[in-house]
């Protein structure tokens, strides 16, 4: 079990299920920040890692930003992840808290759907020094502080597809399409479509728009802007100053996850009901 320890609200969550676990005759198994938050006393790993490495099934309390926090850190596992939404809208958690004694009894007569989702990875050489990382939405590079637009060129297979003078450019997996890119305004995708979207944020020219890209493709951005703060995030939680003239190059992970999905539910039905669209029965 990992949970967003700061937030307390998963604490008897965390504790209902353990006790849900317990009494299925099966081993609760933690990371220190959990157990502390619950008050578990249960089989400690040290971390995330390595508690993905000993269990069976990852149970994830909390919303969209834990999900994307244990993403990374068990990246290229292929132990099952089960999201219980103790956030907001919890488009990556599966189950919403009340649903959880029910999707545990689904789970242990092997009624569920896993779903294979890409990382998608970005590396290059910033100040001299070699840079990687995974994401599972997206990695934006964007200004920092000044209310100053930045301008970056982007090729994609080493044809120049323009220039952008923004305040950032969001390149996305499936996943991520419905994070930061659809707030900019980019296309919502299907978690099975193979595509980046390539999204800028608030461009000087109107007609830049999101382009659509295969996700077998190369995505190379540099950074043209001298004397301005630049960063890369990836899943706007790890964050790399860029200066003028580094390239980062973006591109499909060979790593992914499996995230758990409940028969019934699906990414058309998470739309309707989180984005309150016509259609919805909530």
């Amino acid at each position: 079990m990992v949970a967003n320890a700061r937030k307390t609200s998963c604490r008897s969550l965390v504790q209902k299920g353990a006790s849900l676990v317990r009494r299925s005759g099966r081993r609760v198994f933690s990371e220190p920040e959990t157990a502390r938050l619950a008050g578990l006393e249960v089989t400690l790993c040290p971390d995330v890692a390595a508690l993905a490495r000993a269990v069976d099934l990852l149970i994830v309390f909390g919303g969209d930003g834990t999900m994307l926090d244990v993403a990374r850190a068990v990246s290229g596992s292929s132990t099952p992840i089960l999201g219980i939404n103790a956030g907001g809208l919890g488009f990556l958690t599966a189950v919403q808290a009340h649903e959880l004694p029910q999707a545990l009894r689904q789970i242990w007569k092997q009624d569920f759907i896993l779903e294979k989702r890409p990382l998608i990875e970005a590396s290059g050489q910033v100040s001299g020094q070699a840079v990687s990382q995974v994401a599972l939405n997206d990695f934006v590079i964007s200004r920092g502080s000044a209310s100053r637009l930045i301008e970056l060129e982007v090729a994609v297979h080493d044809e120049t597809l323009t220039r952008y003078r923004c305040d950032g450019l969001i390149v996305s997996s499936p996943t991520g399409s419905t994070a930061y890119s659809l707030a900019a305004g980019g296309a919502v995708v299907s978690p099975e479509a193979e595509v980046f979207t390539i999204t800028p944020i608030c461009p000087h020219t109107l007609s830049n728009r999101s382009v659509i890209v295969r996700l077998d493709a190369l995505v190379q951005v540099k950074v043209l802007s001298q004397d301005l703060e630049v960063v890369l995030t990836a899943d706007g939680q790890v964050r790399i100053p860029l200066a003028a003239g580094d390239t980062i190059t973006i591109r499909q992970s060979r790593r992914t996850i499996r995230l758990v999905r409940l028969p019934g539910s699906s990414f058309f039905q998470t739309l309707r009901q989180k984005l309150n669209w016509s259609g919805s029965n909530v």
